[in-house]
């Protein structure tokens, strides 16, 4: 066997990413690879890890729920080749190699191996480099490997062969190193996948058989062994997929407290990968933070908020129980309890929304408040205005949505209804209680109710008049009237 020498050699990395398999035992009509786990669909989280490595090519093979697959990745610039028939590992990297451009080392990972990080894989190829190998296999340790192919070494430290649980001796069985199914290769695999056959009594290609060609070209094939066995749990069933969500979580939140953001009760908190939190930043419990969420310096996401798409500035509150959804808050500003923020809101520095209060593609400039009780959609409102209690914009005529831009400094009664298109001016008043249904000139004001009569008296007339229900059903009543009588 050549001694491996050290290496500096730098060449391209293409990426292969198995994803053909059934997953029956998920006993779901989404393809295995598409569950999500973290906010990424399984196979997204290896072609994440492709694209940190800096791969040239990343070639997903696909073959159970194909054209799902491939729409959902299709965003990703990623290559398909599919596998028609599943005739083994061996056979699924072969028809990805075929595709290969060459000159490059080869990554094999798998779909379904969400937990492997780029920082691992990293090494893992920086050790294939330097060491000059021809062939890394990714490897652990397990206290009973059983169901795992066994790494078995030769006298040199080197892999040797890769013995498969119902082919192991009992001696080979006690090994607890074990095959991840995780390799790097150098740009010979192409050509040598091309000689795996099926002969044996699975009649498939088993991608193992590698260390065999490799080695009887002279090539050195090595290990790379990590401490965490976990790195390279895959899931099979729905419970194995809800543990990887929980290992996964659990990662990303130690990353952000690790970074300097307080999360108050990780075991509660949902953040997907994608979210980016500053330092100083508080999480309190039960929020779920999704997407491309960024969250600013000092801010504090109250408890049981879900936020997706949005960014929340610095120093901004997000009060309990409120929903924010492809939405913009400023600097400072505080929104909630029980807001709803809509696709399009973009609140500015300052700017106050409370409880029950909903904002849809409207943009609200600095010192808004909404305190209560609200629908603001659709309209663009100027700096300092005040919206009462109760604050419809009506901008919906059955057909088509319309605007309304009302001016800073503007005053809002309660229980007012704008119906668009409108036009408020700078600091106008609206009375409480109108419904808008003209444009409003700066610095007027606008009265849009019926007049106020008082009638004497009318309460006992009416009542009177339905005395005998009113005895049978509402006796406190009665005596009332009866009073009035005296």
């Amino acid at each position: 066997m050549t001694e491996p020498q050290p290496s500096t050699r730098r060449v391209p990395l293409d990426v292969v990413i198995l994803a053909a398999g059934q997953g029956t035992r998920m006993r779901s009509k989404l393809p295995k690879m598409l569950h999500p786990v973290a906010g990424r669909p399984m196979v997204g989280w290896s072609v994440n890890a492709a694209k940190t490595l800096g791969a040239r090519d990343i070639i997903v093979v696909t073959g159970h729920g194909a054209d799902q697959i491939e729409t959902a990745l299709a965003p990703e610039g990623v290559r398909f080749v599919r596998q028609d028939r599943q005739l083994g590992t061996g056979h699924a990297f072969l028809v990805a190699a075929r595709a290969l451009q060459g000159g490059a080392d080869v990554l094999l990972l798998y779909g379904d191996t969400p937990m492997l990080p780029p920082e691992t894989l990293a090494r893992m190829l920086e050790q294939h480099r330097t060491h000059g190998s021809a062939l890394t296999v990714l490897t652990s340790e397990l206290p009973d490997a059983t169901g795992y192919g066994r790494i078995i070494r030769d006298e040199n430290g080197e892999v040797a062969r890769i013995v498969e649980e119902k082919a192991a001796n009992p001696e080979e069985k006690r090994v607890r190193e074990f095959n991840s199914g995780v390799y790097v290769m150098d740009d010979r695999a192409p050509a040598l996948a091309e000689r795996i056959t099926d002969d044996n009594p699975a009649g498939e290609y088993y991608i193992t058989d590698l260390i065999a060609l490799y080695r009887g070209e002279g090539a050195p094939v090595q290990a790379f062994r990590i401490p965490d066995a976990g790195e390279v749990m895959g899931a099979n069933d729905r419970a194995q997929l809800a543990v990887l969500e929980r290992l996964m979580r659990e990662r990303i939140n130690a990353r952000h407290m690790r970074d300097g953001v307080t999360i108050t009760d990780p075991a509660s908190t949902y953040i997907e990968d994608t979210v980016r939190i500053a330092r100083d930043a508080t999480i309190q419990p039960g929020v779920i933070l999704r997407g491309r969420t960024v969250i600013g310096e000092d801010a504090v996401i109250g408890a049981y908020s879900v936020i997706e798409d949005s960014e929340i500035g610095a120093g901004a509150v997000i009060k309990p129980h409120s929903m924010l959804e492809g939405a913009v808050v400023g600097s400072g500003s505080d929104v909630g309890p029980f807001a709803r923020l809509r696709a399009g809101a973009n609140l500015a520095g300052g700017v106050h929304i409370g409880n029950f209060v909903e904002v849809k593609n409207a943009t609200l400039h600095e010192g808004v408040k909404a305190g209560h009780l609200a629908y603001l959609g659709d309209v663009t409102i100027g700096a300092e205005t005040n919206v009462g209690a109760g604050t419809i914009i009506a901008n919906f005529d059955g057909v088509n949505k319309h605007r309304t831009d009302i001016g800073a400094g503007v005053f809002i009664g309660s229980n007012s209804t704008l119906i668009a298109p409108r036009a408020v001016g700078d600091a106008a008043f609206i009375a409480a209680g109108s419904t808008v249904h003209e444009d409003v000139p700066e610095g007027a004001l606008a009265v849009a109710r019926g007049k106020q009569r008082t009638v004497t008296g009318w309460s006992r007339r009416y009542w009177n008049g339905v005395r005998a229900q009113v005895e049978r059903k509402l006796p406190w009543l009665a005596g009332w009237l009866a009073r009035q009588s005296e």
